[in-house]
């Protein structure tokens, strides 16, 4: 009985920073999570100037100049692919290709997993062609954003998606959006698979050792915004709440709206929201601490992004959370048991869920130990890349270009494959033997 092909290696492409941005993260956590878990080396393509993290190797992606699909903090001046001329564009997806193959070239990957539905996704299609490697892509949203803006995107995608073994969305909104966009031929290729975190970098407690001091946190209420500041992510809804609410807001994070949301904060006169700017590696463990010292984690979104990690790395910390109805929140905040939720663009209800937590630390504390116990069932990076790896398994053996996919035909099936021709073969309708006689030859 000959052994199935087995997987060793999976190339992960990446457009982003493994740092600052949640497909980043999403990269950097999976990557590492299924390298140590089952055998299979991984390797990502990715504009970061380490060459290993956690073992895992990093190739360089080199860009023509930095472009990002809603900005990213560290490139605060960038493009955005909806503003891109077709000629941007080629020359964008001309440096993706060459990066992708020294890297293809280096690594022999048996299977490459892209990061979102973009210029990525037609590099990996190309190389299917050329190399015969199979590929399968995860939607964060942002992507599917961009082709919605800009039509160019739409018909590449879809070539590269008929030929994709698997489309993962990271919410059901997500992927239900996918499907609006590129077709919902696509339906049945697709599933769901959220992020996760590790559950051993946020213990049940933790020691507050420098925040509190650093930031004159001592005796506060604290209400914590992190991400990017774009006007996507509702923010300006929060800091129009912040009059009312009865603590100090700190936002954590920087991006393009970040200039207008100071304006707006001065033009209010608030003396309590405060900005703390991006918290990247080098202040990792600031940032954690205060997803453990945060009273409150507000994620006021605008758009139908899918699960946000920081809302489960707050929830980890046992902070409950106030959201928005929107993409994939719901999947992890469920309201009135580890969070609430409210409307999108609504100040005012921020404002009421805000101080009825903040005035009540009972309710406070159950919600947040639900929090805990909601992202210790459900949303782990081990959970998470056992469902991918079960994926890579099925994305190999199915049409890989050593075998094709195909199992050897038995004799049995050679004759009945012969017996009944492709289109009689779907009516069993045996073809008839046609003797030719030919004339005989003449004696000369």
């Amino acid at each position: 009985m000959a052994k199935k092909p087995k997987i060793n290696k999976v190339l992960f492409l990446q457009c982003f920073p493994l740092w600052g941005c949640g497909s980043g993260t999403y990269t950097r956590e999976l990557a590492t999570e299924i390298n140590k878990a089952k055998k299979i080396k991984t390797a990502i393509v990715c504009p970061e100037s380490k060459e290993k993290h956690a073992g895992v190797k990093i190739y360089p992606l080199e860009l023509p100049f930095p472009v990002a699909f809603t900005g990213h903090p560290d490139w605060p001046v960038c493009r955005l692919y909806k503003d891109l001329s077709p000629k941007e564009i080629s020359q964008v997806f001309n440096f993706f290709l060459r990066s992708v193959i020294r890297a293809v070239d280096d690594f022999h990957p048996d299977l490459i997993h892209v990061q979102h539905i973009s210029l990525f996704l037609w590099v990996a299609n190309f190389i299917k062609a050329l190399y015969g490697i199979n590929f399968i892509v995860t939607s964060h949203g942002t992507g599917v954003l961009t082709a919605s803006e800009k039509k160019i995107f739409i018909a590449s995608s879809q070539d590269a998606l008929r030929r994709v073994k698997k489309i993962v969305a990271v919410s059901g909104d997500t992927k239900s959006w996918l499907l609006r966009v590129f077709g919902k031929e696509f339906s049945r290729k697709t599933r769901i698979i959220p992020g996760g975190i590790y559950l051993e970098n946020f213990p049940p407690e933790r020691k507050i050792r420098i925040i509190n001091k650093k930031y004159k946190l001592k005796d506060k209420k604290v209400v914590l915004f992190s991400g990017k500041l774009t006007p996507q992510k509702g923010v300006f809804y929060l800091i129009n709440a912040a009059k009312d609410i009865k603590g100090d807001i700190y936002i954590l994070g920087d991006g393009p709206e970040k200039k207008n949301l100071e304006d707006l904060t001065y033009k209010l006169k608030l003396e309590n929201v405060h900005f703390l700017g991006y918290m990247g590696d080098e202040k990792k463990e600031e940032l954690e601490e205060f997803y453990y010292r945060a009273d409150i984690f507000v994620a006021p979104s605008v758009w139908d992004e899918p699960l946000g990690l920081v809302i489960l790395e707050a929830m980890a910390g046992k902070t409950p959370v106030i959201a928005t109805r929107k993409g994939g929140i719901p999947l992890a905040v469920k309201d009135g048991i580890n969070g609430f939720l409210v409307r999108p663009k609504n100040s005012r209800q921020i404002t009421e869920a805000c101080n009825k937590l903040l005035e009540n630390d009972e309710l406070r504390k159950k919600l947040g130990d639900a929090a805990r116990q909601t992202v210790e069932k459900k949303f782990t990076w081990k959970k998470t890349a056992q469902k991918y790896i079960r994926i890579y398994k099925k994305a190999y053996t199915n049409g890989n270009n050593k075998k094709n996919g195909k199992k050897k035909a038995t004799v049995k099936q050679k004759k009945r494959k012969k017996k009944y021709p492709a289109l009689l073969r779907l009516f069993r309708i045996k073809t008839p033997k046609i003797r030719i006689k030919r004339p005989k030859k003449r004696a000369s």
